[in-house]
């Protein structure tokens, strides 16, 4: 009991926990909703990287990406709470991850791939140090900022009814006039759609009552359900080959056998100078560009809107619109993106699914350590990951978005120099699956707007090379064929 009473003063004054209004418990229940919500990913990053081929034909082991995505996660995750003390859990991106599998490897070996990946973490590194990351994040707009956490709350909505099945692509046939619609075919007839309705309202009302854990008891309430309905309906898997009707990723039954143990052959294989070899110095340079262009961005705006998500009162944004400690979140966000290239996972990045943390009342690092602990142990646990199915996590997305979606509130929606940008940005995440098309989209129309209004000394010098650099991302594929 001693033991306990003289640690707890250390880890409350380290990790600021009662100076940013939390708890011990907080911290780990926040942690523990962050984990539920990431987990997919030790699942789906290994069906998305090993499912593609390079240039010689090869795939990676679907096994060792699993453990090598875990540790990255967990390692990384671990080091942002301890060292950036902030509530934000980092894994393999999606979105980078299907540009390294579709369009990088199909031009070279993964180790060379790879390789890209780590040059590209090293470069945001070193914009770290240099400060001309946070300085060109301090050029935006403070309304364009707060637009930034509206359109990724959005965003993570539908991502969460997407996983759900609530929201389905339409089949392209004759006669259809909508790209998607609700459940299968215009209905909700399956079990798991069911179960997320059901888990969803249940999250709502808890949520309304004030419920202390809410989001976390969904989940967990969610995938309790979901066990139960499996064992009697026997919905199995969708996707191809599988029942579409079936539950999305993870079936939701207990699995045979709890402990494996991980096969991390894959760490360390890659190539810094392969790529260049492979597929030309002039190709390689715009890959790399694209990897930055995509970390550069995602994380700076979401680590803002994840501490947006905690209020004032959460003391998780300074007066300057940016995090404290931003610079030591950023060097660990940039160690991430190499260190995944280097375990051949793809770039790691934070996730905006830490604002399910920050939700239920996460507030500082300690909560990080504990969402990369569960990572670390997910290594060895990895049947009992697979038992949450997307059903039950997206509930939590679902509600992450509504509270994100407050923010927008804040915007001068009769001023159209600011509220058209901050409607592209907001609009465009979601339409896209895209947060940085949604960045990008609106500090193009911002500078545009102000330029043709003959504001053009308005809008700061730097801004003005974050919008020419957009659009060179967004003329990429054209570059590409040029090239």
């Amino acid at each position: 009991m001693s033991t306990t009473a003289q640690e707890l003063p250390f880890l409350d004054r380290y990790f600021e926990i009662s100076a940013r209004g939390s708890t011990l418990v907080r911290e780990l229940r926040g942690g523990l909703a962050t984990f539920f919500t990431m987990a997919y990913i030790v699942v789906l990053n290994p069906l998305i990287l090993g499912s593609a081929e390079d240039s010689t034909g090869a795939k990676l082991s679907i096994p060792q990406v699993a453990a090598a995505t875990a540790l990255v996660a967990g390692v990384m995750t671990v080091f942002m709470g301890i060292y950036g003390r902030f509530p934000l859990a980092l894994a393999a991106g999606l979105g980078v991850n299907v540009i390294v599998a579709k369009d990088i490897a199909s031009q070279m070996t993964w180790a060379d791939a790879m390789g890209l990946v780590v040059i590209e973490g090293i470069l945001i590194g070193i914009l770290v140090l240099s400060g001309l990351r946070t300085a060109i994040f301090h050029s935006v707009p403070g309304q364009l900022k707060i637009a930034i956490g509206v359109g990724i709350g959005l965003f993570l909505a539908l991502i969460g009814f997407v996983d759900s099945g609530f929201v389905m692509r339409v089949p392209d046939v004759a006669g259809t006039t909508v790209p998607v619609g609700m459940g299968f075919n215009g209905v909700i007839i399956t079990w798991p759609g069911m179960v997320f309705a059901i888990g969803l309202l249940a999250t709502i009302v808890m949520l309304a009552r004030k419920v202390r854990g809410a989001i976390l008891l969904g989940i967990v309430g969610t995938t309790i359900l979901a066990i139960i309905v499996e064992a009697i309906a026997k919905a199995g898997p969708s996707g191809p080959g599988g029942n579409p009707h079936g539950w999305g990723l993870n079936v939701p039954s207990w699995p045979d056998k709890v402990v494996g143990v991980p096969d991390l052959s894959l760490l360390g294989n890659f190539n810094l100078v392969g790529g260049f070899k492979a597929a030309g110095a002039a190709v390689a340079l715009v890959f790399v560009f694209v990897l930055m262009l995509s970390d550069f961005f995602d994380t700076m705006g979401t680590m803002v809107a994840v501490g947006e998500e905690a209020g004032p009162d959460g003391k998780l944004i300074s007066e300057d619109g940016m995090p404290p400690r931003s610079k030591e979140i950023l060097i660990v966000d940039s160690v991430a993106a190499a260190a995944g290239g280097a375990a051949s996972v793809s770039s790691n990045t934070s996730y905006i699914e830490s604002a399910a943390g920050v939700g239920e009342g996460a507030r500082t690092g300690l909560a990080s350590v504990v969402t990369g602990v569960l990572f670390l142990l997910a290594m060895f646990l990895s049947p009992l990951v697979t038992v949450v199915p997307f059903e039950a996590a997206a509930t939590a997305l679902v509600i992450v978005g509504f509270l994100m979606m407050t923010g927008v509130r804040q915007i001068d929606w009769t001023d159209y120099e600011i509220a058209i940008p901050a409607f592209f940005t907001i609009i465009l995440m979601p339409f896209t699956y895209s947060i940085t098309n949604g960045i990008g989209g609106g500090v193009i129309t911002f500078v545009l707007i102000k330029a043709a209004k003959g504001k053009a000394r308005d809008v700061h010098p730097l801004l003005w090379g974050v919008a020419a650099l957009f659009v060179l991302y967004f003329l990429r594929g054209v570059i590409t064929e040029l090239i």
